[in-house]
């Protein structure tokens, strides 16, 4: 039981500080926040980098003091830097012009998040690009859904990339751990890779559970 409440404590903390691209943010994860929060996961935070934040968090919800699509400010991960990055660096009219045209003409691949990234007004927001601008643009709902699938490309490619790492390496407990968590992330963005993705899914889902990979001496 211990070592289940540790993997859905990792889990959660892992989107808690991935809040920024996640679909839907605080909407969306405090219901899983509620249901999956239980007085032993919350214990088994406290060990964990922001786990005791986020741990006030879920005590604040089960309290009715923060409503289910907020929380605390106090509470933001890193500080609430995504969000101040945004607040403090508004974009002027030939900023929004060149970012619609850009994001009306991006494709969902690395070479088009490479052309975002490449964009002055996306690079002032620095390594907060993603929720500055989903922040700037979140009163334009056309555009916000086309940023969505900006978030969702560059999660997509950031996994796979995490993935090919983890199967090139030898597995730890940590890392078995680790997949555990990332799992269901994993099962909704690699198959977007289509074969080549699925078959890293399943490489993933084989090296967790075969203890043959094993490290010798696990972290």
């Amino acid at each position: 039981m211990k070592q289940k409440s540790n993997i859905i404590a990792q889990k959660l903390v892992n989107l808690y500080r991935q809040e920024h691209v996640i679909l839907g943010g605080w909407t969306a994860l405090n219901p899983i926040f509620l249901d999956e929060g239980t007085d032993e996961v919350l214990n088994a935070m406290a060990d964990l980098p922001t786990g005791k934040m986020l741990a006030a968090h879920i005590m604040n919800l089960r309290s009715g003091k923060t409503p289910m699509d907020s929380i605390d400010r106090n509470l933001l991960p890193y500080g609430g830097l995504m969000d101040e990055s945004a607040i403090t660096k508004p974009i002027n009219d030939e900023q929004w012009t060149v970012l619609s045209d850009a994001l009306n003409k991006f494709t969902p691949t690395q070479q088009g998040l490479q052309e975002l990234q490449k964009l002055d007004v996306v690079k002032r927001f620095g390594d907060q690009w993603l929720n500055g601008i989903k922040t700037i643009l979140s009163g334009n709902t056309e555009l916000s859904e086309k940023w969505r699938v900006v978030m969702q490309t560059w999660r997509a490619y950031h996994l796979w990339d995490m993935a090919t790492q983890i199967v090139s390496q030898p597995l730890t407990e940590h890392t078995r751990a680790q997949i555990q968590a990332d799992m269901p992330e994993y099962e909704t963005f690699l198959p977007m890779f289509g074969d080549a993705g699925k078959n890293l899914l399943e490489k993933l889902r084989t090296f967790m559970k075969d203890s043959k990979h094993t490290a010798q001496n696990p972290d």
